[in-house]
Formats: structure tokens, sequence, C-alpha cells
């Protein structure tokens, strides 16, 4: 099992060379407000709403210091936008505060504000200070059940779980091939597995459609010729700026 997940991480790092957080962010604040946003909605709604919430709250004092009702509006696309607010907020106050206005680098200081989990802690070290961490959102826990890497349910069993099978210096681009193929690929209900460049190393084939042109028609994002969920994606990226929602 060890041997094949290792080789399923090589090759899917050979589909996705470019494969990074879907978020838009420039510092590990903006990174850790798009994150706690992301919760219950996809990448591009929260890309299409931060740029307002930023633009009116740059930095942690801003924010602790925002109108909770004014804020709420901002982040209303996103949903459930009275708790988020709150969260943003406490953590804005509590960044304000404790750390300076600084972001801190470490798990145990993210995991203490207000609305931040594991997950949203492994996203902000990972991708802003690079420090290696696992990212266990929906796509990932599904994907490696799927591929029998675990049977765990619980996020922090699954984190632990993976991270004996992979060397730390993985963990971070793990997650983001592990994501991307879920998002692309093997989806919860249809995944595509007659288009999937993996389905050779996979024990679950066959729970999703087989024939290579239907599975075709399955592909998301730049997989089936769409953009992808950044408005501000990296030089590399393949897909192009997204559209307005609801465009694609």
């Amino acid at each position: 099992m060890v041997r094949r997940a290792r080789r399923i991480n090589r090759e899917l790092a050979e589909v996705y060379p470019y494969a990074h957080p879907e978020l838009d962010f420039r510092n590990p604040f903006e990174l850790l407000v798009a994150t706690v946003l992301s919760a219950q909605t996809t990448d591009l709604r929260v890309n299409q709403t931060t740029p307002a919430v930023f633009a009116k709250y740059p930095t942690p004092e801003d924010m602790a210091a925002a109108v909770p009702e004014e804020l709420e509006e901002i982040v209303r696309p996103t949903g459930f936008f009275r708790a988020k607010a709150k969260s943003l907020i406490g953590l804005s106050t509590a960044l304000r505060d404790r750390f300076d206005g600084e972001v801190p680098g470490r798990l145990d200081d993210l995991v203490s504000l207000p609305g931040v989990g594991r997950k949203t802690a492994n996203v902000v070290l990972g991708n802003a200070f690079g420090v290696p961490g696992l990212t266990v959102d929906t796509h990932f826990g599904r994907l490696v059940r799927r591929w029998k890497w675990t049977e765990q349910e619980d996020p922090e069993k699954v984190e632990a779980e993976i991270a004996e099978i992979f060397p730390k210096s993985e963990w971070t681009m793990l997650s983001h091939r592990v994501v991307f193929h879920g998002r692309r690929i093997c989806h919860s209900r249809k995944p595509a597995c007659g288009a999937c460049p993996i389905a050779h190393l996979c024990p679950s084939y066959g729970e999703g459609e087989t024939d290579p042109e239907k599975a075709r028609k399955l592909l998301k994002y730049e997989m089936g010729g769409y953009p992808g969920q950044r408005l501000n994606p990296p030089p590399d990226y393949p897909g192009k700026a997204a559209p307005p929602m609801g465009a694609v």
C-alpha cells in the first residue's frame, strides 16, 4: 500500500506540476482570512469576495475594528456570513492583541485563533510559511479513503495516518495534488474513472464512469477546458483567469 501510495503521489506530480492553493492571497493574513471564508463554498466565490474585504480591511488592526454588520454584508456571498464575520473579527483581534498584528507561524498559535482549526492552520503554514502540513479537506479525505490509504473518517486521524506514509517534505504538495485531482477528476458522486491518469493504480477503479468518452465530459477546470478558481493565477498555471460566477 505504501509503495502504491507513493507512486500515486509521483504520478500526480507529473499530471499537476502546477498544483497550488486555489485561493488568491498576497500575504499570510490574506491567506488566513480567505481560508476561513472558504468553508462550505468554492474558492472561486471566495476569490470574487476577498478583493472588497481587503480593500476595506487590509490589516488585522483594521478588521478587528470592523463594524460586524458591515463585514457581514461584504462576506455574505460566501455563506454563513454571520459566523464567518465573527470569526474574522475574533481572529483579527487576537492577532492584534497577542501577536503584534502578525500571523504566527506555529500550529499551536494558529489553532488558538477563533475559527481556525488544523486544516486552516496547515493551509497557512504550508503556503505562507513553507512549514509542511497536510490539508485534510473533504476532497483529501474522500480520495485517501478511495485509495485505501486509510479507513479513518476523523480528519485528525486521517492526517496522522497519511503522515506516516509520506516524508514531511511532501506533505504540502501532496495535499495540493490530491485536492486538485478530487476537484478535477475524482469527484464525489461521479468520478471520471475512464479519463483518470492514475486509474491503473486505483483500488476503487470502476466506482465511476469507465467509458473514456463519457468520462471526459465529467472533467472540470483546466482538465475539461475551463478556467480554474483563481482570479489571479500563478504565471505557470495553465488555466486562464476565471470568468464571473455562472459563466462556465
